[in-house]
């Protein structure tokens, strides 16, 4: 069958492109080997924040006496519930992708998917192969957990992200290699479950891509959660011959042995661009991604590549937003190239982290003359009551233009706040328009304002 568009992959990158193409006018094809809505959908975003939901629910109750409320007899979880419930959610996302390929009029074609040249794509279901034509090929085949050589995963007791969704029984103890979102995530999910958890970084600070300062806020408020982070660090080998496993630990003080029942490797991910005929067309290539260039079209005319088998950020909304661009490039719109300076960054854990923009390392390494302005959560009167005061927001700003080069959030609820500075970044917003512009009372956006306003000077409220 013959099609405008087909697209390989139903991740968040891959069904919002074909959804845009259906938009223009295309007739499109989408080509899925499991499940509507990718990894994110099913074995990544959504499950995960689902079970956190429930981690963070646990945790209110057991501080029932702090909001004033009799706390209940006998508070437990039923682990197999909460997993249950993940997965529910989870479903119920992926079955609404499935209604949104309807709505559209997209094709959706289930089995394994090979490109080939003359823009012609096999895909290969139940032992049979068809094969399908178009005038334009999008690879939207994303990720997988990364395995490290000396990390082997067995999906027992050495798992990865799609294992930790899903254990039947709750470990007692858990070593977690690796501190990026995945790491802490579940770090702070199995911890507030009442798992003993270990943090294994190899850079000096958890959250490495992070400002500083909200790598150290995390660090204290994990070590008062019961997380033992141990930063600098590196897993040498595991030992999977017991019950349990046994990691050493090569440390800046000397090797140290750490056992566990579990350990969860969450140490990056790796592009699905493996046997996908990206050599049979020639694709090119670089350190596991493909090349492309500002609207996506690879060195071979009528091939296009968006999501996390790039070298861009690995997520989500990025990958969204690139299958955007390259379908409106493709139907001759005139569209710019994506601002990978203004991509906002989320972690779930609690606290939670929001992040755009430079870090104040990043912005004094580039030789920027800045403005800093920090305000804590424990000035908000949102915040306090809530009962949930940790945390801060900071800005950077540049002191000569008054560029807002950065910001840098932790605490509850700051997932849904950074928009305000994406927003404020791609209009090019300066400082004093922030602190002009009037933030609702009581909120914790006004934490945005007030930082804004402490980098010049005129913060009222600390």
């Amino acid at each position: 069958m013959k099609y405008d568009i087909i697209v390989v992959g139903s991740g968040p990158g891959g069904y919002v492109t074909a959804i845009r193409a259906s938009q223009l006018g295309f007739k499109v094809g989408i080509i899925e080997k499991a499940e509507l809505g990718g990894i994110c959908l099913n074995w990544g975003c959504i499950p995960t924040k689902a079970l956190l939901k429930s981690a963070q629910v646990f945790k209110y109750i057991n501080h029932a006496e702090d909001f004033g409320l009799n706390k209940p007899d006998n508070i437990s979880f039923d682990f197999p519930n909460v997993v249950k419930r993940s997965r529910g959610v989870a479903h119920k996302m992926s079955k609404g992708v499935e209604f949104l390929m309807k709505k559209n009029k997209i094709d959706v074609i289930f089995g394994e998917a090979k490109i080939k040249a003359g823009k012609k794509v096999d895909v290969k279901a139940d032992g049979e192969t068809k094969e399908y034509s178009a005038d334009h090929i999008i690879i939207a085949t994303g990720a997988r957990s990364r395995e490290l050589p000396n990390l082997p995963q067995d999906g027992k007791k050495v798992i990865g992200y799609r294992e930790a969704l899903i254990l039947e029984n709750m470990p007692k103890s858990m070593i977690v290699v690796g501190s990026g979102a995945i790491g802490v995530e579940f770090a702070y999910f199995y911890a507030t479950m009442g798992v003993k958890v270990t943090v294994v970084e190899f850079m000096p600070n958890i959250v490495p891509a992070e400002d500083k300062d909200i790598s150290k806020e995390l660090a204290k408020n994990f070590k008062k959660a019961g997380i033992h982070v141990m930063t600098e660090s590196s897993v040498e080998s595991v030992d999977t011959s017991g019950e349990g496993v046994k990691a050493v630990v090569k440390t800046k003080n000397g090797e140290e042995l750490l056992e566990a029942d579990i350990l969860l490797s969450a140490v990056g991910i790796q592009s699905n661009i493996e046997n996908i005929g990206l050599e049979d067309v020639g694709i090119g290539t670089d350190n596991g991604k493909i090349l492309v260039n500002d609207f996506y079209q690879t060195n071979i005319p009528g091939y296009y590549a968006i999501g996390d088998v790039l070298p861009t950020q690995a997520l989500a909304h990025v990958a969204s937003a690139e299958g955007i661009t390259c379908v409106e490039k493709i139907a001759g719109m005139d569209v710019e190239p994506i601002n990978y300076g203004n991509i906002p960054a989320c972690t779930y854990c609690l606290p939670e982290i929001a992040s755009v923009g430079m870090t104040e390392g990043k912005a004094r390494e580039e030789g920027y003359d800045i403005k800093i302005g920090k305000f804590p959560f424990t000035a908000n009167g949102k915040a306090t009551a809530n009962g949930d005061v940790a945390g801060f927001v900071k800005v950077i700003f540049d002191a000569k233009y008054g560029e807002w080069l950065g910001c840098h959030m932790i605490g509850v609820g700051v997932t849904e706040m950074i928009a305000e500075a994406v927003a404020a970044r791609k209009l090019e917003t300066t400082g004093h328009e922030i602190i002009k512009s009037i933030h609702p009372h009581p909120t914790m956006s006004e934490a945005v304002m007030e930082a804004v306003a402490a980098a010049y000077d005129e913060v009222i409220h600390i």
